[in-house]
């Protein structure tokens, strides 16, 4: 039995909060951190930190749309991140921590452009939403060591400040939405 999947490529501050929070949705297969955006071609982690390759930490999604939709990913993605600061999440400051919806079909365009409408008319953030809708160009996928990085590096200060309370934040505002497997 052949699954239909779709991607979703979305920026919201650092990859490693995204990967780990999209890893534990239901309907989720795969979470690639990497570089969209830029203008650099194949970049490095150390080129993207500077700034200068125009990219944002951003994580491709591959989902299965009859189990969570990208509207879905979407509600999880404004969650799990601030999009009304410009080039900033918390203390990471630069254009590689922005908040970008990179969309990759016609239809995501307009849904993202729906759900960033619903939430300023819901008042969610007190202030503007900021939030990039781009087309995707390319998806350079980063360094394997990126890969599952609170899961490999619990203790570092890092993964314990910023991720691991943004993972517990998804885990309480959307318990029912958890793979079976990862446990409440």
């Amino acid at each position: 039995m052949n699954r239909r999947t779709e991607t979703a490529t979305l920026a919201g501050g650092c990859f490693w909060c995204l990967e780990t929070v999209y890893q534990l949705l239901e309907g989720v297969h795969g979470v690639k951190s990497g570089y969209a955006g830029g203008h650099v071609d194949d970049p490095t982690y150390q080129q993207v930190c500077t700034g200068r390759t125009g990219h944002a930490e951003a994580v491709r999604v591959t989902f299965d749309p009859d189990t969570v939709t990208f509207d879905d990913l979407l509600d999880v993605f404004f969650t799990i991140h601030d999009p009304t600061t410009l080039n900033r999440q918390g203390a990471d400051a630069g254009t590689q921590y922005r908040s970008a919806i990179f969309h990759e079909s016609d239809a995501q365009r307009p849904a993202a452009e729906r759900k960033i409408a619903e939430i300023t008319a819901a008042g969610i953030w007190p202030d503007p939403i900021v939030t990039e809708i781009a087309p995707l160009e390319t998806f350079y996928p980063a360094e394997s060591y990126h890969d599952d990085y609170l899961t490999r590096n619990p203790t570092q200060p890092y993964c314990q400040a910023v991720v691991a309370p943004k993972v517990a934040k998804f885990r309480r505002q959307h318990l029912q939405r958890l793979k079976r497997a990862a446990g409440v």
